[in-house]
């Protein structure tokens, strides 16, 4: 299966792994309003595939995971026209954190602005030891807003502050310290990581990732006793999938002796 427009495509293999690229979006894959809902068209598209069982998101250039939103177009725009900017690029980070199923961040460089909300929306980040990271925006004029509310979840407030009040850069091993990135791997053995991630992900139920996915969301947005109690119903469904008879059984059998 594969799907192309002008500035994104995506393609799925026979065990299910979804690679979606961004392109024709310069060097340093920056996304504007074209690219921003070529990706999202994508992105929906994939959502509604169960044969999906993870999603990379990379882009074509390999000097920058996303270099941010699209000065040029934002220099041009009012209140009115920013509002709906910013809420389309807000629309393609949620339907990466809503997305059904885990997303990997493969970052090869640079990684800023509106890009690094989009590799906080991923559930799994593997970046290269060149890999930078920011959030420039006040640096511009204007805030940081929408996914970037989930650096706080990530690095803690008091580094999230810093992030987007200094606008500063921070390397990959900072990132890694940080909580940012999960994975560092040389530019060559980059790829190598990412299956090896998407290995150990193919390893567990299909059914019990997608509910996993949600419930990881629902820790994000949702008090504790509520997150226990909606854990307990998704617990006892996951048995109606087959999967826990499956595995579990599976597991028993190799654990007899021979």
């Amino acid at each position: 299966m594969s799907i192309i427009n002008e500035f994104c495509k995506a393609d799925k293999d026979v065990r299910g792994i979804a690679r979606l690229t961004v392109r024709n979006a310069g060097a340093l894959n920056i996304l504007h309003t074209g690219a921003i809902e070529a990706v999202r068209l994508v992105l929906a598209e994939l959502a509604r595939d169960d044969g999906v069982r993870v999603l990379i998101f990379r882009c074509e250039s390999e000097k920058a995971f996303v270099g941010g939103a699209d000065i040029k177009e934002m220099a041009t725009l009012d209140q009115t026209s920013a509002e709906r900017f910013i809420t389309g690029l807000g629309g393609l980070c949620e339907a990466v954190r809503q997305f059904p199923v885990p997303v990997i961040a493969r970052i090869p460089g640079w990684c800023l602005g509106g890009g690094l909300e989009v590799a906080a929306a991923c559930d799994i980040r593997i970046a290269a030891p060149a890999a930078k990271f920011a959030m420039p925006e006040v640096k511009v004029g204007i805030p940081s807003v929408i996914h970037a509310a989930l650096l706080p979840r990530l690095v803690g407030a008091g580094r999230a502050r810093w992030l987007v009040m200094t606008g500063a850069t921070i390397d990959a091993s900072t990132a890694l310290g940080w909580g940012l990135v999960d994975v560092l791997s040389e530019p060559d053995k980059l790829d190598a990581a990412v299956e090896a991630t998407v290995a150990e992900l193919l390893a567990c139920g299909h059914e019990a990732l997608k509910a996993q996915k949600l419930l990881c969301r629902q820790w994000d947005e949702l008090p504790l006793q509520e997150c226990v109690r909606n854990s307990v119903t998704t617990f006892g469904e996951a048995f109606l999938t087959g999967e826990p008879q499956r595995q579990m059984q599976a597991f028993l059998d190799r654990k007899k002796p021979t």
